[in-house]
Formats: C-alpha cells, sequence, structure tokens
C-alpha cells in the first residue's frame, strides 16, 4: 500500500514511515502542492495511493460523494493533529496490520 500525505501532514511524517520500510510521498514531492482537495484524492486514485490528511471534514465529504457516485478509491486516513512522530506511530499500527486491499473505499480514522 502506498501513501499520499495531504500538504495539511508535517513532512517529517514521510521519511518517519518510509524509514520502517513502507511508501510514501508528501503531496510536494509529488508536485501536487496547493491542488484542490477533490484534484488531491483524484490524484490518489490514479496512483493508486492511499491518502492521508488531517483534513476531516472535506475527505469524509468526497468519500461520500465517491461512494454515492460508484468512483472507488484506495483508502482515505484522517488523523487528528499531532506531533509527526505521533502520528507516524499511529500510522504504523495500521500499516502492520492492514493490507491494501482491505484499504480499498474504506476512511480510517487515527
Amino acid at each position: 500500500m502506498s501513501r499520499l500525505f495531504d500538504e495539511d501532514v508535517d513532512v517529517l511524517v514521510a521519511p518517519l514511515i518510509r524509514a520502517r520500510g513502507f511508501v510514501a510521498a508528501t503531496t510536494q514531492e509529488a508536485r501536487q502542492l496547493r491542488n484542490s482537495d477533490t484534484e488531491q484524492l483524484a490524484y490518489a486514485v490514479s496512483q493508486h495511493k492511499t491518502l492521508l490528511t488531517h483534513n476531516r471534514a472535506d475527505f469524509e465529504a468526497l468519500a461520500q460523494t465517491y461512494v454515492a457516485t460508484g468512483q472507488p478509491h484506495d483508502g482515505i486516513m484522517l488523523a487528528v493533529r499531532r506531533p509527526p512522530r505521533e502520528i507516524a506511530r499511529r500510522l504504523l499500527r495500521i500499516l502492520n496490520t492492514v493490507i491494501a486491499e482491505d484499504m480499498h473505499n474504506q476512511v480510517r480514522y487515527i
């Protein structure tokens, strides 16, 4: 499972996750900075990436729209704002137990 971290996620989370052997990219690294939430999710879908964001309200609404219109996505993870190491720790709990197929069309809260 490959991950894309929305621009509101601290860029320090990505190297912490990569240090544990997982694939992760920031919005900045993917050259998607300043795109709308709709564009961010569409990019994540096009790249088969699970999206991590702090933007709960907008991405919950986007997830509902995707379900209502039958559009698949590779997962959305919504995180409460915390220090980067805490976000990475919570994310690693999921990454160590959930396979990519289990994230398909899912919204998870960390």
